[in-house]
């Protein structure tokens, strides 16, 4: 079994945000392999979809705590399911990769990533396979003066501001290359 956990904050309002890059991506994985609509588990803090892929179980997880307490659906359906940090992909938004592009690591540290750094301390590890997507850094802002510096949104603003259409679409772009790099990632069961 597997656990595939998008990260992102509940409620309608941050749907289309950037911070809800990793539920978008639960929501493509879930169409393309045909799995159960997600469903609301209380015991486990999180939305879940199930299905198998090639004869192994996966669990599609939206946690339903908001983004900095990801790791509570995460703990508690490890320790339920007994799997180990192997058995866990993680999907998240990225601030240092630009729109539109995807990138793997597996035992690496947060980065400044609040969801993932919760998933770290409540598991006790970083040995999990993560898959970033970019949504790139907030530009600098026009300053009327040429003298005064540029200043930056806040990258709080900026993760939860709605996609522009164009970073939308950039997104949208790598959710086909997903299933791959799951696949490719899961180590595969005994007797394969």
């Amino acid at each position: 079994m597997k656990l595939i956990v998008g990260l992102g904050n509940p409620g309608k309002q941050y749907l289309k945000t950037r911070h809800n890059a990793g539920f978008q991506a639960l929501d493509f994985l879930r169409e393309h392999f045909g799995f159960e609509k997600f469903h609301r588990d209380i015991r486990f803090h999180a939305e879940i979809s199930v299905g198998t892929v090639r004869g192994e179980k996966y669990l599609l997880i939206k946690p339903s705590t908001f983004m900095n307490r990801s790791g509570n659906a995460a703990s508690l359906l490890m320790r339920y399911y007994r799997l180990t940090p192997n058995d866990i992909f993680v999907l998240h938004d990225d601030l240092d990769i630009a729109p539109g592009t995807v990138r793997t690591t597996c035992s690496s540290r947060a980065a400044g990533h609040n969801g993932v750094q919760n998933i770290i301390d409540q598991l006790g590890t970083q040995d999990f396979f993560r898959i970033r997507l970019g949504i790139g850094r907030p530009s600098p802002i026009s300053s009327p003066s040429d003298t005064a510096p540029s200043a930056c949104r806040s990258t709080h603003e900026y993760v939860l501001e709605t996609f522009p259409d164009a970073e939308q679409r950039l997104l949208e772009s790598v959710f086909p290359s997903l299933p791959a790099l799951i696949e490719k990632a899961a180590p595969k069961q005994s007797g394969d």
